[in-house]
């Protein structure tokens, strides 16, 4: 068997994750077709689901957390009358009852309470730690899982189609929201049992229109054109685009590459860095700074250099820097 020859390789690749793998095994996969030294994704999608998984290479991997908790989009096929054990199609049956007939203004009734803030108690089975273990591994083991609830968003959940039985729902929510519990919790408003039968993942932000590869199109790409497989990589700066940017001389450059603290200018800093030559002029003021908020770094070629802390007096500072960014 010849060994792969992995390499340095950086940037973003948006992925359309197959149903049945878990997102770990579709990394592992696409790792191994870029021979990519190194990769993580920004968060999981249970085996059950399709849809973008962005999948971070090389120094890309320092703003997967950004993406983890940007917001997201899903399309979901609720199953009504059951329940189970995981709150989707995977699990076995706990539960179920007859579903009652309902019309569409029923449906938006109970639809009402799960928009907006809402307090929401994620799944057992869920990759979601609970002491340093995920919670699924407790459970796994028959353990009694016991899940605070906890406060999430949901910008938008409507039904778009329905039958006797089902319910398709599109939804868009905040990090950290579960559309099993979503499900779950409408089955209980309706006066009858729910379950995830289908769920794709449509969008996560900064990606709200995206050109997602499919695992069968990378495998052809990588057996007859490497170029080609690489032209599918989307630069580091595409998934900083949601940050408001601070555009760097050489001297904070090098500063904030050393370690040490840089002081920026108002005109230096971007609501949302997308080119230079698109940046919105600052007031003098930084009332939109909170305490130590998150930036793009850019150089003056707009190449990105990492990410740092902003403060509202203007005082900057490196959080993770690119390893370009850092004198050797």
């Amino acid at each position: 068997m010849n060994r792969i020859a992995y390499r340095p390789l950086h940037g973003i690749l948006l992925l359309d994750k197959p149903a049945g793998a878990s997102s770990n095994h579709a990394l592992q996969q696409v790792r191994r077709l870029f021979r990519a030294e190194k990769a993580g994704h920004t968060g999981s999608l249970d085996p059950l689901a399709t849809g973008l998984l962005p999948i971070c290479f090389g120094e890309a991997t320092k703003i997967a957390g950004v993406l983890l908790g940007e917001s997201k989009s899903y399309t979901t096929l609720a199953r009504l009358g059951t329940t189970t054990d995981t709150d989707d199609a995977d699990g076995g049956v706990l539960r179920t009852r007859p579903v009652p007939a309902f019309d569409d203004a029923m449906l938006e009734a109970a639809l009402v309470p799960l928009r907006g803030r809402i307090l929401q108690r994620p799944p057992i089975y869920a990759a979601l730690k609970q002491g340093g273990e995920p919670l699924y591994a407790k459970a796994r083991r028959g353990e009694i899982v016991e899940v605070a609830e906890r406060e999430v968003d949901v910008f938008r959940i409507v039904c778009i189609e329905r039958g006797d039985d089902w319910l398709r729902l599109e939804i868009d929510c905040g990090s950290g929201t579960y559309v099993r519990s979503l499900v779950r919790d409408l089955g209980e408003m309706l006066g009858c049992c729910a379950h995830v039968a289908e769920l794709r993942r449509l969008w996560v932000e900064p990606f709200r229109a995206p050109r997602m590869y499919a695992m069968a199109e990378l495998e052809a790409l990588a057996a007859t054109d490497e170029a080609a497989l690489g032209a599918c990589l989307l630069p580091i700066e595409a998934g900083m685009v949601g940050l408001p940017g601070v555009l760097l001389d050489a001297e904070q450059a090098q500063r904030l590459g050393q370690g040490q603290p840089a002081w920026v200018k108002p005109q230096q800093i971007q609501p949302i860095r997308i080119a230079p030559s698109q940046a919105s002029t600052q007031p003098e003021t930084l009332p939109w700074i909170g305490d130590a908020t998150t930036v793009a770094l850019y150089d003056a070629t707009g190449r990105a250099l990492g990410l740092g802390a902003l403060s509202t007096d203007g005082t900057l500072r490196a959080q993770r820097l690119f390893t370009w960014a850092v004198p050797t």
